[in-house]
């Protein structure tokens, strides 16, 4: 069986249109209530959400469905990704729950789910939630005296922030530093500037009024500008962005140049094997990430692993492997030292850790590990239905790109897990060339589905 509702990243769409619903939301929680439970212990999930304001609608529908099976819920009100899936496991609950669409405009919403570990689940518990989504629940429901009961976590936010500040290595301190950090108006907005602060950092804080509606909206990790003219114009020496839920970094350097995730992996990665902490003897990323990047630690003797794009891949990889670095080029950084997904925060926090310890240099010096081989990404739309990908012209198109890269650079084709789009990607040592191979395999896939479309 494959997953219908489950993505790359647990289930997304638009708030309130199907399957985004308050129903969906619903039958997941019931679904989800019957595979945990385990044993005759009172049952406990724990629920946190980012800031959209459709986090109102399935928040309620979510805790209803699982007070009717008898499992208590535990609020944790908006709260960092990363931070759900910890106190998952420290309140010893047997479900945790993020709603959160993540990067996605506030007109999204998601549901993300985590086991009694703290990790994600796998394809294979997602697919058996989406069967026990069609069955009846009725000979499951819990008696009226059994029903579960729902409170609020009021010191979430606090448990959270000194458990990254633990993270940071003892002895060090921010002081001297500022730092801008825009917190994209997401769940981080109250957690991210205090960790900074109270570390000693000099903060200047972006993106921290959220409003419902503002989330990731021209700020965060995928609108880097505003963070970029803030750096320069403050004289900071770097800035940090989040995404909508956090789990998510990407960086700025005192000059206002991009630092991402590939470059973060890097950085974080040498520092770890020059102390010897590095597990696995190697890097875990996925398919987009930067041919440079492999190059450069290759030099090192450090391995790069690649898998199939998405945090959760990389994490089951590290896990089964033994990697305690790995992530995404879009900024999911993991350090299974210290959590069980992509902590932006925390990530951030190793970065640092290295600027300071590299005696006064500037970020810009530290951050920028090495130089990218050029690469070009194009998103191409397709409508439902439409299979563009086996079209021969498409494929003789993808065979061209390949003999003109020749040996020298590489191509990724893949469809998206969120949304109708198919991503085009090319890399290698001539940037003419990859634009060019990049431009020519989109347009066939273009007009492929246009006359499969038509037709």
């Amino acid at each position: 069986m494959t997953r219908h509702l489950f993505g790359t990243d647990g289930i997304r769409g638009t708030a309130n249109i199907d399957p985004m619903t308050a129903e969906t939301a619903l039958r997941v929680a019931m679904a989800s209530a019957l595979q945990f439970r385990r044993g005759d212990h009172r049952h406990r999930v724990v629920i946190g959400k980012d800031t959209r304001l459709s986090g109102y609608l399935l928040e309620p529908a979510l805790t209803a469905g699982f007070i009717s099976m008898g499992m208590d819920v535990v609020l944790l009100g908006p709260l960092p990704t990363p931070a759900v899936a910890m106190l998952t496991r420290s309140l010893r609950a047997d479900l945790g729950v993020m709603i959160s669409a993540s990067h996605n405009p506030f007109q999204d919403n998601g549901i993300k789910l985590f086991g009694p570990d703290g990790y994600k689940l796998s394809d294979a518990v997602e697919i058996a939630i989406e069967t026990r989504m069609g069955q009846p629940f009725a000979p499951d429901l819990a008696g009226s005296a059994d029903l579960g009961r729902a409170s609020r976590l009021e010191d979430s936010t606090g448990r959270y922030i000194e458990y990254v500040k633990n993270t940071f290595p003892r002895g060090l301190r921010l002081d001297g530093l500022k730092i801008v950090v825009d917190c994209a108006n997401g769940a981080a907005y109250r957690v991210a500037p205090k960790v900074l602060y109270e570390l000693g950092a000099d903060v200047i804080p972006v993106g921290v009024n959220p409003d419902g509606l503002n989330i990731n909206k021209d700020c965060g990790a995928t609108a880097t500008r505003t963070l970029q003219e803030q750096v320069v114009a403050h004289g900071a020496h770097l800035g940090i962005a989040l995404d909508g839920d956090a789990d998510r970094l990407i960086m700025v350097d005192e000059a206002g140049r991009v630092v991402d995730g590939d470059q973060v992996m890097a950085l974080i990665a040498s520092s770890w094997a020059q102390a010897q902490t590095l597990k696995g003897g190697g890097v875990v990323a996925t398919v987009m990430s930067n041919l440079g990047m492999e190059r450069h630690l290759q030099g090192l003797g450090i391995a790069l692993v690649r898998t199939p794009v998405g945090d959760r891949y990389v994490v089951e990889h590290m896990r089964e492997h033994g990697y305690n670095v790995g992530g995404e080029q879009s900024g999911h950084v993991v350090l299974s030292d210290y959590s069980t997904t992509g902590d932006g925060l925390i990530a951030a926090l190793q970065v640092l850790a290295v600027l300071i310890q590299s005696g006064g240099r500037a970020a810009s010096e530290v951050c920028q590990v090495f130089a990218p081989v050029p690469q070009k990404l194009t998103n191409v739309r397709f409508a439902a239905g439409s299979k563009p990908l086996e079209i021969a012209s498409v494929q003789a198109a993808i065979r061209d790109g390949e003999a003109r890269l020749n040996g020298s650079g590489r191509i990724l084709i893949r469809k998206s897990g969120t949304e109708p789009v198919i991503r085009v990607m090319a890399e290698g040592d001539d940037e003419g060339l990859v634009h060019a191979v990049v431009a020519d395999i989109a347009g066939a896939i273009t007009d492929a589905a246009r006359l499969e479309t038509a037709s």
